[in-house]
């Protein structure tokens, strides 16, 4: 029982034993690769070690000692380490090959992900925390941070990659079956660091062509939207359609699509919607956006339910 729930964790939306595209299937195969020849150092090591303390009572000749770190210290772990190392080295052409014409850009920012769709024929899409890609593509990243140095990993997808302020780093992904996986922020960014995730829909390229078309269309109007401009929420959040036009915090103009609010942090619904907007400081320490916590609990949720229906 115990080796089950310890297998349990080799599987799921955020496991790199568990690959679901290509980069990451690759890289899954050279982790047991690597594994398999430590294996075999390890327990030459350990034979040699329990012969030598078991078997073997009296000293050993010098010409056997010195025969035994040559082949055995040297000429043995040389070989293993070097083919292991050939055989990583291998495979780095296929990764860096080139994407197929979508190219996305995110952008590592304290606490959340900031996520631009560059379609190859058509108009940029703004959007943030949540990744949409079409299964079989091979789709190109293109990584930074305005801040700190940040880590985009999408364990199931493929490998991690460092968000360095100043930098643009790049990362191809091809998913091979359709699926809701997550992301993380894998480097050490400050006090919320945990609380930075992200949701990667893999959808069929019609539904994702349909998806990416439909986010020129203007969100619909609701009681909530006066509150929202009221209150001061443009200045910081970006609402296609509207007059909320700030880019400080993540984009919302289809936030009703996405599965979470917070960056991963709950799941997306009215109620902790409203929760986030009155208590970001807590759920979210040190954020940038302040808490609304003056705001009443029928407005904050009278806004949750506007951009809910964004969609």
């Amino acid at each position: 029982m115990t080796l089950g729930v310890g297998l349990s964790a080799c599987a799921g939306v955020q496991s790199a034993l568990d690959p679901a595209g290509h980069e990451a299937r690759e890289v899954a195969t050279l982790f047991w690769v690597m594994l398999i020849g430590a294996a075999v150092v390890w327990t030459a090591v350990i034979g040699v070690a329990v012969y030598a303390s078991r078997f073997k009572s009296g000293p050993y000749d010098d010409a056997v000692g010195h025969r035994v770190i040559l082949w055995g210290g040297v000429a043995f772990p040389t070989v293993v380490l070097a083919g292991l190392l050939v055989y990583g080295l291998g495979l780095m052409p296929k990764l860096r090959e080139p994407g197929e014409g979508l190219r996305i850009d995110v952008s590592g920012e304290q606490f959340w992900w900031r996520v631009t769709y560059r379609p190859k024929d058509g108009a940029a899409v703004a959007s943030a925390n949540e990744i949409r890609i079409p299964v079989g593509e091979r789709v190109e990243f293109a990584l930074t941070s305005p801040d700190v140095i940040h880590a985009f990993w999408i364990p199931a997808l493929g490998g991690k990659v460092d968000m360095i302020p100043g930098r643009v780093n790049r990362l191809v992904l091809k998913a091979e079956k359709p699926g809701v996986y997550r992301g993380a922020c894998t480097e050490f960014c400050g006090a919320s660091h945990a609380l930075m995730a992200f949701d990667v829909r893999v959808m069929e390229k019609p539904a994702f062509e349909a998806w990416l078309k439909a986010q020129s269309a203007p969100p619909p109007s609701a009681k909530g939207q006066d509150l929202f401009t009221r209150h001061g929420c443009g200045a910081c959040h970006q609402v296609s359609g509207t007059d909320a036009k700030g880019e400080v915090g993540p984009e919302l103009t289809r936030f009703g699509d996405r599965l979470t609010v917070g960056a991963g942090l709950l799941p997306n619904t009215p109620k902790n919607v409203a929760r986030f907007i009155r208590e970001t400081d807590t759920l979210k320490p040190r954020s940038k956006m302040p808490a609304y916590s003056a705001l009443s609990n029928e407005d904050a949720l009278e806004i949750a339910n506007w951009l809910g229906s964004l969609k």
